[in-house]
C-alpha cells in the first residue's frame, strides 16, 4: 500500500511538472506569410520552432510523457526508451531530464556524434542501429532489459495528444479567429507519427468546424498511396529524405479518415520552399516546413483561382542552424540529386501574381 501511495504521489508530482512547463512556455506565434491583398486569401504559419526544444515535437513529447505517467507506464526512476532519430529524441530527452528519468534514443543508421550531441546535452544517451528498420525491435529489447518503458511514438502519440481544447489544435484555431475573425479554409501539416494530423482532424470534427485538413507527404512515403488506395498496410520500405515527416509504412497513428486531402510533394520542392520560408522569416527551417509551404501555396492558388476568400494555416515545424548545412546548402542538395531551382521559380512567379504551375514529374 505504501509503495502504491508513493507511486501515486510521484505521478501527481510529475504531471504537475509537465503542466507547469506547458504554462511557462505559453502559446507560439501565428505569423502572417505575405501574399497579395488583392487575392482575398491569407496564409499563416504557426511557429513551432519557438518551442524550448525547437520543434513541434516538443508538444508531442510532453503529451506522451503525461499520458504514460497517468497510465502508470512510467514510474519514478524508470528508464525511458524511444526509437527515433530526429527532433522527437531531443524533445523527449528534455522531458526525461525534467522528471529525473534516464533516457535512451535508439537511432537509425551508423554512429554519428553530431546527431547524438543534442540528446546527450540534455542528459540522454543514444544507440545507433543497423539496418535502420531494426530500431523498433531494438528499442523494445533495450527497454525490457532496463526494466524501463518503450514510448513507441508511432503507436501512442496519436492517442496521447489532447484534441478537444488545450492543445496545438485549440491554440491554432483560437489565434486564427483573433487574427482573421473566422476559421481557416484549410489547415496543412505533414505526417510523421500521424499524431498532429489526427489531433487536428479530431478537433475539427469535435467542434463542427468548416475547416478542412490536408496532409503533405514527401517522396518515398507510404501515406499518400496508402490514403489514396485505402490500403492500411501500404508500405514503400524506403526512408524519407525530409526529416520528421514521411514513413516507409502506414503507421497506426495516422488516421486516414480524418484527412480530407493528401498532397504528394517532390523533395526538391520541399527544399525550394524551405529556402523561401528562410528568406521571408529569417528562420533556418527544416525540409518539413518547406513541404508544408508547398502544399499550402497549392491550396492558396486553388482558392484564389476559384475566387474564394479565406485563409490557409500551416506550421513552421522546426528551425535550427544545422539545416543550413543541409536543406539550405546547394552542395547537399546536389549530393542528394535534388534540383530545387525549377520549384523556386514556380514559387517566385506565383507570389509575384502568376499562375501556380508546378513542373511535371520527370520533365
Amino acid at each position: 500500500m505504501a509503495d502504491s501511495e508513493h507511486s501515486t504521489r510521484w505521478a501527481a508530482w510529475a504531471i504537475g511538472r509537465l503542466t507547469a512547463e506547458s504554462e511557462q512556455v505559453g502559446p507560439t506565434r501565428l505569423v502572417p506569410f505575405r501574399l497579395s491583398p488583392e487575392w482575398g486569401v491569407a496564409l499563416y504559419l504557426k511557429d513551432e520552432s519557438a518551442q524550448p526544444t525547437g520543434s513541434v515535437k516538443h508538444r508531442v513529447a510532453r503529451a506522451m510523457f503525461r499520458y504514460a505517467v497517468a497510465s502508470g507506464r512510467i514510474t519514478e526512476g524508470m528508464t525511458v526508451v524511444e526509437a527515433t532519430g530526429g527532433n522527437a529524441a531531443v524533445a523527449q530527452a528534455y522531458f526525461a531530464r525534467l522528471l529525473g528519468l534516464p533516457y535512451l534514443a535508439v537511432m537509425p543508421g551508423r554512429a554519428e556524434p553530431a546527431r547524438a550531441a543534442a540528446v546527450e546535452a540534455l542528459g540522454g544517451r543514444c544507440e545507433f542501429v543497423m539496418p535502420p528498420l531494426a530500431i523498433y525491435e531494438a528499442a523494445q529489447r533495450l527497454a525490457a532489459e532496463a526494466g524501463g518503458h518503450y514510448l513507441d511514438q508511432f503507436t501512442w502519440a496519436e492517442r496521447a495528444i489532447d484534441w478537444r481544447g488545450d492543445s496545438l489544435a485549440g491554440e491554432l484555431f483560437d489565434q486564427h479567429r483573433e487574427a482573421a475573425g473566422d476559421d481557416p479554409q484549410w489547415v496543412v501539416v505533414g505526417a510523421g507519427t500521424g499524431a498532429t494530423s489526427a489531433s487536428l482532424g479530431r478537433h475539427i470534427r469535435y467542434h463542427g468546424l468548416p475547416s478542412r485538413l490536408a496532409v503533405v507527404d514527401p517522396e518515398n512515403s507510404a501515406y499518400f498511396p496508402g490514403w489514396a488506395t485505402g490500403a492500411a498496410d501500404y508500405a514503400t520500405g524506403m526512408p524519407s529524405r525530409i526529416e520528421g515527416i514521411g514513413r516507409p509504412r502506414m503507421e497506426p497513428g495516422f488516421v486516414p479518415s480524418l484527412v480530407d486531402l493528401v498532397i504528394p510533394v517532390p523533395d526538391a520542392a520541399s527544399v525550394a520552399a524551405a529556402r523561401v520560408v528562410r528568406a521571408r522569416t529569417g528562420l533556418a527551417v527544416g525540409g518539413a516546413t518547406g513541404t508544408n509551404l508547398w502544399g499550402a501555396l497549392h491550396l492558396v492558388a486553388e482558392l484564389r483561382d476559384r475566387g474564394v476568400e479565406g485563409s490557409v494555416v500551416s506550421l513552421v515545424g522546426d528551425a535550427a542552424d544545422r539545416h543550413l548545412r543541409t536543406y539550405h546548402d546547394d552542395g547537399w542538395a546536389a549530393g542528394k540529386n535534388l534540383d530545387p531551382a525549377p520549384y523556386a521559380t514556380v514559387i517566385e512567379n506565383f507570389l509575384a501574381g502568376g499562375r501556380w504551375l508546378p513542373p511535371r514529374r520527370g520533365a
